[in-house]
């Protein structure tokens, strides 16, 4: 199998899991930032950066911060999560979206997922709330916890929309929670037409080095709501108001801005979105052609959705199997990574989780492996 994945790429040099690539403006619109002294938390490529997302993904705002958990942070804070309060929201995904409930003094609550596009599990997330959720009209309570479950985190896996995210939203009005995406991983992928972090209450994403499109580190928060871009900005700027005399602030809020430097940056990558999404979906087709077998499958796009294919991902169903390639595919060179420890096993959240039963997630967990996947191969 490693020599199989193998065959796509040049003998003898190194193949990494994603890398950024600079083809564009990059150079030109930095130099831009540097001879005009615009380098930090105010410039005209920041507000550029935020109105060309806006306009790539469909949503009526966007607000820029530093990276994409900070972003999340905001998206919490502004939906109202406060402090105790338990977030909902699955444990397969990276820690940052853990961490940034727990930035809010917030409680994460793990639940499952489904096995198609490794989102939440719309059914068993139903079905688990009728027994687990007091709601009162206004709130929606934890009947074992006592505590207010304030909102839903949906996560975009590996670039894929999730397959149960109308279903998901339904249910969080159903119980007046909030519904935040977590699309940090799916910036060019589209859910029946409709851009992914346009479908909730607000979305995030992250120009990490490692994503489809990079600023060095940044994020993004999106919405359709004027209230909620207003609150998500003032906090992104320390809560800075408007006084003819001082600098006055009105509440504790944080340093998210993105540096103009690095929102030059994004315009550029954001110009070439297309380019990279067309050659990354040529790669998913060359996996799936060669990697679906009796043995191992590609994740692919369902219908009615379209993946930037971020991270194409190999399900092995031989845990043993899948432990081998991955080792043996970095020993040759080929960075593949196992997907990330299930959060309600890893050490910050072992011992405090709240969980459904997690029978998929843990299934998973040692059968998914992540294959490079940049817009550069």
């Amino acid at each position: 199998m490693v020599q199989t994945i193998g065959s796509l790429f040049s003998h003898g040099n190194p193949v990494p899991l994603h890398e950024p690539v600079f083809l564009g403006n990059e150079e030109n619109y930095v130099l831009d930032c540097i001879q005009s002294g615009w380098v930090s938390s105010v410039g005209s490529y920041v507000d550029r950066f935020e109105q060309s997302l806006a306009q790539y993904v469909g949503a009526s705002y966007a607000v820029s911060a530093v990276n994409g958990t900070s972003a999340l942070h905001l998206a919490l804070e502004t939906v109202g999560v406060e402090s105790d309060d338990e977030v909902l929201m699955p444990s397969m995904t990276f820690i940052a979206t853990a961490n940034a409930v727990s930035y809010c003094k917030a409680i994460p609550h793990f639940i499952d997922i489904e096995d198609q596009t490794f989102g939440i599990d719309a059914n068993k997330l139903k079905d688990y709330l009728k027994d687990t959720v007091v709601f009162n009209g206004e709130y929606a309570y934890n009947k074992y916890t006592k505590r207010k479950i304030s909102a839903i985190i949906i996560v975009h896996c590996f670039g894929m929309p999730a397959r149960d995210i109308e279903q998901v939203y339904a249910i969080a009005k159903h119980y007046n929670m909030a519904l935040i995406e977590d699309s940090a991983e799916s910036l060019g992928s589209f859910y029946d037409h409709r851009h992914t972090g346009t479908l909730s209450d607000i979305g995030v994403f992250s120009f990490n080095g490692n994503k489809i499109i990079t600023t060095g580190g940044g994020g993004m928060l999106v919405t359709n709501n004027h209230d909620y871009a207003k609150k998500a900005k003032h906090l992104a700027t320390t809560g800075k108001v408007h006084n003819e005399y001082h600098q006055t602030h009105d509440c504790v809020a944080y340093n998210y801005r993105l540096p103009n430097i690095n929102a030059a940056l994004g315009v550029a990558q954001l110009e070439q979105i297309d380019s990279f999404i067309d050659k990354k979906r040529q790669l998913a087709k060359q996996y799936q052609a060669l990697l679906n077998t009796e043995h191992s499958t590609v994740l692919q796009e369902l219908q009615g959705m379209r993946s930037n294919y971020w991270l194409n991902t190999m399900v092995i169903q031989d845990t043993s199997t899948a432990k081998a390639v991955f080792k043996q595919s970095n020993a040759n060179n080929i960075m593949t990574r196992m997907v990330w420890q299930p959060l309600h096993q890893s050490l910050p959240y072992a011992n405090q989780s709240i969980k459904m039963e997690l029978d998929m997630t843990e299934f998973y967990s040692d059968r998914l492996i992540n294959l490079p996947s940049g817009a550069g191969l």
